[in-house]
């Protein structure tokens, strides 16, 4: 009798059981994550009570302005929309094997080209809004490709040129929003330069739908997921996504089958840039902000963006409900923090909880370290960075 073709649909179905069946790292890695977890919410309740605050009374605040109506529910969602962007664009680069971590002043920045190209270009009817999102996605692509071609060209670390180009752009807008480029007077009604720029036109506001005091959504949360579903497609399911975790898990392999290394990590670098621009962009055009570019426009959505990539370890679907967790603590932590608390309990709480996520794989790979087993398989957070001309 014949054999049973290796590719017969009942093997194919033992091959698909086996992969998804979890092996004994998983299971050391989920009770891990667990007790880590369980930790950091009993030393974020020990913080509380020493502060003066009951856990049961802040969980209970935490819960009234994120969840417990349409108003917090609305709050939530428009955090959680920059928050995933940011987050995506993290999972590219980090495939790539880069690590960027300068998505706070790409915000800004995409933020500053919108507002610019918004206030300056006269374009007819709704298109205003698609161009001054298109423009604040290409502020924050350029904006990180400066740091791959400092790196390609002279060397300089990815790592800590992303993040001083974050102190650059912070001083950038602080400078621009208090002169004429983005006001038609640098002089406020008290005769002092006002800190933020003339309010954007109609037309190029996101629309929204739903109304106070019923559930308000933003199209920004739609295109959000839109990109989260597309960029995981992308990176698992074509090509060029299969060069790019290449690169990132083995940079010379990559090299070897004629992927360009370093043209591929600066393009994923840029293109990381752009959606944290594209975020940047959001949080100026969403209908439920002041629409003006201000210095603390970004309030810290890139810093939480890349928190949340890397609490989803680089997986963009992963990202969605990780995103939504974020933005209940950002949403809950403002209603808190009008409750007396000082908010940046709130800051320590979403660190702990990021460390006990975070934390687990490494502490696996030491045990397996010390138990003298083989190293586990590289993870997508590996930091390899850019191959420079010469190496490349």
């Amino acid at each position: 009798m014949k054999a049973a073709s290796p590719t017969a649909p009942d093997d194919l179905g033992r091959r698909l059981l086996a992969r998804l069946r979890p092996g004994p790292d998983d299971r050391l890695t989920a009770g891990v994550t667990l007790a880590l977890v369980a930790l950091a919410l009993g030393v974020s309740a020990l913080l509380l009570t020493m502060n003066g605050a009951s856990p049961s009374a802040s969980l209970s605040a935490i819960w009234t302005g994120s969840l417990a109506n349409t108003a917090g529910w609305t709050t939530t969602l428009l955090n959680a929309a920059p928050l995933l962007l940011v987050a995506v664009g993290a999972c590219i680069c980090a495939s790539a094997g880069t690590f960027s971590i300068g998505q706070e002043g790409q915000v800004l920045v995409g933020g500053l080209v919108g507002a610019w190209v918004g206030l300056r270009l006269a374009v007819p009817g709704p298109a205003l809004v698609v161009v001054v999102m298109a423009a604040a996605a290409v502020g924050g692509g350029a904006w990180a490709a400066l740091s791959a071609l400092m790196y390609r060209f002279r060397g300089v670390n990815v790592v800590v040129s992303t993040l001083l180009m974050t102190f650059l752009a912070i001083q950038l807008v602080t400078f621009a929003v208090s002169t004429p480029w983005l006001q038609e007077s640098a002089q406020g009604s008290s005769g002092i330069a006002d800190a933020q720029s003339n309010p954007l036109p109609a037309g190029a506001l996101l629309s929204g739908f739903g109304q106070y005091p019923s559930l308000q959504l933003n199209a920004g949360l739609f295109l959000a997921l839109l990109a989260a579903v597309g960029v995981a497609l992308v990176l698992t399911r074509s090509r060029w996504g299969f060069r790019v975790r290449m690169v990132g898990l083995n940079p010379l392999t990559a090299k070897h089958t004629g992927v360009r290394v370093a043209a591929l990590g600066g393009f994923t670098l840029a293109l990381s840039g752009a959606f944290a621009g594209l975020a940047g962009g959001l949080l100026l055009a969403s209908p439920v902000s002041p629409n003006r570019l201000q210095p603390g426009l970004s309030d810290n959505v890139g810093w939480d963006g890349l928190l949340v990539a890397l609490v989803a370890r680089n997986r963009p679907l992963v990202a969605i409900p990780v995103a939504f967790g974020f933005a209940v603590l950002r949403a809950g932590g403002d209603f808190l923090s009008a409750t007396g608390v000082p908010y940046y309990l709130v800051d320590i709480v979403k660190a702990l909880l990021v460390l006990a996520f975070v934390a687990p794989p490494v502490l696996v790979g030491l045990f397996r370290g010390r138990r003298g087993a083989a190293p586990p398989t590289p993870s997508p957070l590996s930091v390899v960075p850019i191959k420079t001309k010469a190496a490349a």
